[in-house]
């Protein structure tokens, strides 16, 4: 119930820890979700933890509730003290039951959260089937050496992370902005912009490759020599002194 930032993100990352882990309903302040959701890292491994039914979001109307866990057996109140994050907790019968009754119909008049990201899974195994095993595996590498991935269009978003990992691997334009859209990453059009970006900071270059019938087709190519001498767990910190 109306956990921090720092508690949601907590949440993601120990859950998705879990061989096993118990159904999670999650009642949050809908701009904090949001805030959070801003970060591809933990908003895709939500959706994963969403698609295999163990996490269930929705917003609160206001922000103004508690922060606290409840379960039948126990509430705990949440308290954030810099970075950590600890909890009081109580497990007094008649004060957990009519907690859980309250909260639970809070619960059930709140509205579902629409998470936009597709689960990390998902784009993992479709990005290995529709444009090979090595440009996932890269992008996975990329991925594991950033703490966050927001779309804030500064530093290196999903979009961006694609497109780098696809000039590193010679892909066409066309091919990952296709399987991108698919995914449910970002339209065709966000990734034709962000790779203009790109281009005219100098990060990425092309080259046109003919095709049978219509305009040729853009390979993407990197562009600045520091990005091709750079391995995979360099990429992120190489890619974001240069946009800097």
């Amino acid at each position: 119930m109306n956990p921090s930032a720092d508690a949601i993100e907590e949440l993601i990352d120990v859950a998705g820890g879990i061989s096993e882990p118990p159904r999670i309903r999650l009642l949050g302040d809908e701009s904090t979700l949001k805030g959070v959701m801003s970060d591809f890292i933990l908003a895709s491994n939500a959706a994963d933890l969403i698609d295999e039914e163990t996490l269930e979001l929705r917003a609160l109307a206001d922000g103004s509730e508690n922060s606290l866990l409840i379960s039948p057996n126990e509430v705990v109140a949440l308290i954030n003290v810099g970075d950590t994050v600890a909890g009081l907790t109580t497990d007094d019968e008649e004060f957990v039951s009519l907690a859980y009754d309250s909260y639970t119909t809070t619960w059930e008049e709140a509205e579902t959260f629409n998470l936009r990201t597709p689960p990390l899974s998902r784009v993992r195994s479709t990005l290995a089937e529709d444009i090979g095993e090595p440009v996932e595996a890269d992008f996975t590498g990329v991925l594991d050496s950033l703490q966050t991935a927001r779309g804030d269009g500064d530093g290196l978003d999903e979009v961006t992370i694609s497109l780098l990992i696809a000039a590193k691997n010679e892909v066409l334009l066309y091919d990952i902005s296709k399987w991108g859209e698919d995914v449910g990453i970002a339209s065709k059009a966000t990734f034709s912009r962000t790779k203009t970006r790109l281009e005219d900071m100098g990060l990425i270059d092309t080259e046109k490759v003919p095709i049978d019938v219509g305009r040729p087709r853009l390979r993407l190519k990197f562009g600045d020599e520091r990005l091709r001498e750079a391995n995979t767990d360099q990429l992120a910190s190489v890619a974001q002194n240069l946009l800097n």
